[in-house]
Order: structure tokens, then sequence, then C-alpha cells
């Protein structure tokens, strides 16, 4: 493996068998290295292989300006997430690295963010904020700086974001669009929610999705219109409510959702409303 270029001590550029570029990063990997030279494969300790030649410009200038021991924090809360969240797009290697190094910085200075949306990312992605406090937990121990629980909520966001493949304000506004039809539900069915049962997640899993569609001006089309109809007569209370929740997008967001759509919406806002009873 030959350096095509040094970046700093701790990480390089090196190019692959079909020549596209690969940052290669570990402790001292450059020291006294030039372009050209081999590296030492036992001083390797991270190999990041990124989908586009975009991602590996940014990724290596940003690794170029980040002290190693944040960047393989970052690296070890990155592998956490996968592993209980799935597949999560790359440029989570640069977004969450950046926010947590200026988190960091922030911190030492006093200077304090609050997250807004703290309550909402609590209760509507519970597995990401439990991921969020254990990235915290780890920053801690490895970087002995404490970063207020707000931050769990920030990374959970950038987590989000590396699942859906949008931008931190698209999943900010989805949140936000989440938030609005699970109040609609909540009064309209005069229902407390169980946070825990599995009609919840599901519910809160196809906003997120039908959310995304939303503001993206996705339109799903109708299919069976029997089956529409069978599910406005079967579940009048929830197909009303779901009606309801049509309404307030279309007054608020100019979107007119397709009968598919609605039938979705009831089938889920049914199943929530027959645990909560």
């Amino acid at each position: 493996m030959k350096i095509a270029k040094i970046l700093n001590n701790n990480v390089v550029v090196v190019l692959d068998e079909q020549q596209r570029e690969q940052v290669v990063m570990g402790r001292g990997l450059a020291f006294q290295k030039r372009p050209g030279d081999e590296l030492d494969e036992c001083c390797i300790e991270k190999v990041f292989s990124l989908q586009s030649d975009e991602l590996v410009r940014r990724l290596s200038e940003l690794l170029s300006q980040i002290p190693l021991e944040v960047i393989t924090a970052c690296d070890r809360i990155i592998e956490l997430a996968r592993s209980q969240l799935g597949r999560l797009q790359d440029s989570l290697y640069i977004t969450l690295t950046d926010h947590c190094y200026f988190a960091l910085e922030r911190q030492k200075k006093g200077v304090v963010v609050r997250n807004v949306l703290l309550w909402e990312i609590k209760h509507l992605y519970p597995k990401e904020f439990v991921l969020g406090q254990q990235a915290r937990a780890i920053l801690a121990k490895r970087l002995d700086v404490e970063l207020p629980e707000d931050e769990a909520g920030f990374i959970a966001l950038h987590l989000v974001t590396a699942q859906l493949n949008s931008e931190m304000p698209e999943v900010m506004h989805i949140t936000q669009v989440m938030q609005e039809i699970l109040r609609i539900v909540k009064y309209q069915l005069t229902l407390e929610y169980d946070e825990d049962s599995l009609s919840y997640h599901r519910f809160v899993t196809h906003l997120k999705f039908f959310s995304q569609r939303l503001l993206n001006r996705t339109v799903v089309a109708d299919d069976d219109l029997s089956l529409h109809q069978a599910v406005k007569e079967n579940y009048q209370l929830a197909w009303q409510c779901a009606e309801k929740v049509a309404r307030h997008l279309v007054s608020h967001y100019q979107h007119q959702l397709t009968n598919e759509e609605i039938m979705f919406l009831a089938i889920h806002i049914e199943r929530v409303r027959k645990e909560t009873r």
C-alpha cells in the first residue's frame, strides 16, 4: 500500500487497485514518510473506503484538521451505531466527526448550545437517543470531556439523517411534521401513547418515512380502491382521524394526501388506538 498524499503524521491517502483514493489512519503512520513510500501495515488502525471521490476529499480535509483521538472516538461511535441500526450513509463519518469535534471545543470554552428538539428526539427516536447517550459516555471516557444531554439529541439526529440519506435541516423538519401528526392523533382520539408498545414504534417509523416523502413532494399513487373502502368502513374513527391529519397537511404544507396514504395512516392509527384503549 503506497502513500499518494500525506495529510498529517496520522492520516494519509493511498490508491487502491482500481486507482481510487482511500483514507488510511494510524498513530505515527506517516512519520518520516513521503508520497510513494510503502505504508507499514502494522501501524494502520482504520481504512476509509468511501463510495465517492467527493466524500474522500471532504473526509481527507476534515481528518487533516482534527486530533486522532477525536477521530478514533467518533469511529467507535459509528461502529456501535451500525451494529444496532444497520446500514448508515458514509457521509456520517464527516458530519458526526465534525459535529463532535466542535461540540468538544465549545464545551471546553463553556459555550452551551441548547437543543430545542430534545424532548421530541427522546420520544420519536429512542434507539438513536440511547446511542447518543452512549456516544457521550465514549467521548467522556476517551477524551475526558463531559458533553451535556443536549448533545445526545444532536448526535441522535445525525444518526437519523444517516438512515434517511437526508440533510440535517430536513430531518429537523421531518421531526416537526411527525410531532404535529402525533399531537393531532392524540387529541382527536383522546389517547395516551404507550411509547413502549410495538404499534407505537411502527407508527413512528411509518411517520418518519411518510414525512420525508411529504417534504420531498413524493406522491404515493392510489392502488386498490376496494381496500381503501374496507379500511374506511371497518376503522371509521381512525379514518376520520387520518382525514383530519390530511386536512392539516394541506393547510400547513400544501400537500394533498392520496387515499392510499390516508389508508395506511388509518391502519397505523387504529393499531395504536386499540393498544391504548
